[in-house]
């Protein structure tokens, strides 16, 4: 089997050959079939589940998360940060656990999986910022707590989300810091004093930056005004349409600029589901024909139902940045976040695609990763 096509961020064409769905070679070309596109794979740091596959359930398995990275080779995610969200410290275990086993249990998951990323339980108990984690299982930042989460993740938490307002923040961040722990604002009611210890302690990232919000905040100053305008915070944006409109995904990434926006899908396991009420973090959520996942009976979000190649598209619409620009945000952006250029590039990890411009649409035609093909659409 072969593929020809022309690569995205340098513009020249590529032949690559397969035997027995391992790349074999990858040689430069005069010509291509068609109108193929060759990038490198996305990497989403925020995935808490997919196409029914829910990491933050009671009875989350290794199989579960295998089935779930799959899934995401289908729609052109190779890599990813599975994301486990507040809860309590015995179900947070059982997701730490089956995340571990699944990458012993398959070399190319463990491949696949460049960290775990702990959005909670160190979070704002308010309405609006707590969002549609469960209250009774929010807490203040507790280092042997996490220290045990840790072990049991066999060093595996790359990425943990929390608000710098709660008792014990600061210096809990810079012990992540110091352990080399991408730490991230998010969910958070913090003053400018909070977010600016927080900055000084070492936080990196800002974590959906524009939600985990209340639905009304003063004009302002305001938590999402100071982490916009800091600009030692990156911000991962969800770009789904529905968590921040176009207007607002526009200013923010031109805000921020290129340089420290990162896309992120946020899916959970309704991602990819039909319509109607599901259970997401212990509460009920409706997902609509919009492909809007909502907390029921209120305005409140609870993670978005799109793969990171509809933020791709998005961000090219909304902001009105080139596919390069926008693909590098889901790629080189986040690679650069992790320090996993050298993990990454050390083996072929690409998407093959067809660009409508005029559409804005991502039509994937193959998935390689560790020089494997994982997903191809004719098969």
């Amino acid at each position: 089997m072969k593929f020809s096509g022309r690569t995205l961020f340098n513009n020249t064409t590529i032949e690559i050959a397969l035997c027995d769905n391992r790349v074999q070679s990858i040689r430069q070309v005069s010509t291509t079939d068609g109108n193929i596109q060759i990038a490198p794979a996305p990497i989403d740091i925020q995935v808490n589940g997919f196409a029914g596959f829910d990491l933050n359930t009671e009875t989350v398995t290794p199989k579960d998360v295998c089935a779930m990275v799959r899934a995401l080779w289908r729609v052109g995610t190779g890599f990813l940060c599975p994301t486990i969200v507040t809860g309590s410290f015995d179900r947070i275990c059982n997701s730490m656990r089956a995340i571990v086993d699944a990458c012993k249990t398959d070399p190319l998951i463990n491949y696949a999986v460049l960290g775990i990323h702990l959005e909670g339980p160190y979070i704002s108990a308010e309405d609006g910022p707590r969002g549609a984690h469960p209250l009774a299982h929010v807490r203040d930042p507790d280092w042997n707590e996490f220290q045990r989460w840790q072990d049991i993740a066999e060093g595996k938490i790359r990425i943990v989300t929390l608000a710098p307002e709660k008792k014990g923040a600061i210096p809990f961040i810079e012990k992540l810091v110091a352990d080399g722990i991408v730490v991230a604002l998010g969910h958070t009611n913090a003053s400018a004093d909070d977010i600016h210890a927080a900055i000084d302690a070492g936080a990196k990232l800002s974590t959906h930056l524009g939600n985990g919000a209340h639905a009304l905040i003063r004009r302002h100053p305001n938590y999402i005004w100071e982490q916009l305008g800091a600009d030692e915070l990156w911000a991962s944006l969800i770009v789904d349409g529905h968590h921040l409109p176009p207007a607002v995904a526009k200013s923010m990434i031109r805000a921020k600029t290129l340089n420290r926006c990162i896309l992120v899908s946020d899916a959970v396991a309704l991602a990819g589901m039909k319509p109607g009420i599901y259970e997401f973090a212990e509460r009920a959520v409706e997902l609509t024909a919009e492909r809007c996942v909502r907390l029921v009976g209120t305005e409140y979000l609870a993670g978005s139902a799109i793969e990171l190649a509809r933020g791709i598209e998005n961000s090219v619409q909304f902001a009105r940045i080139s596919l390069e620009e926008s693909v590098a945000l889901a790629t080189l952006q986040p690679m650069r976040l992790l320090n996993a250029e050298q993990h990454v590039e050390e083996k072929t990890n690409l998407i093959l695609f067809e660009w409508d411009a005029a559409q804005c649409n991502i039509d994937l035609i193959a998935t390689i990763v560790a020089d494997e093909l994982v997903y191809h659409a004719e098969a």
